[in-house]
């Protein structure tokens, strides 16, 4: 996988189950750890927030965008999140 980019890393994935979804663009069944297609659109998630730091091997980090610092899991959507700033890659 690309930079460890996933199905279930894009807007477009919606999930069935823990191993699969469907892709809403193809309309396809797909796998969650599959490689994403040339339509991937990156879902915001606390592992591609600028904010997000500290990261240890379980995926766990601390979320430094607000007042008190907060831990969370790299995995969670933020897309609602107000201190949402998306990494640079380079």
């Amino acid at each position: 996988m690309a930079n460890g980019i996933k199905h279930n890393d894009c807007r477009n994935f919606a999930p069935v189950d823990v191993a699969k979804g469907i892709c809403r663009v193809k309309n396809e069944l797909i796998f969650i750890d599959g490689e994403p297609c040339e339509k991937f659109e990156m879902l915001p998630k606390c592992k591609n927030c600028s904010n997000f730091i500290n990261v240890d091997k379980d995926d766990i980090g601390t979320c430094k965008g607000f007042k008190d610092d907060y831990w969370s899991f790299g995995e969670n959507i933020a897309v609602t999140c107000e201190a949402y700033q998306i990494k640079c890659q380079n």
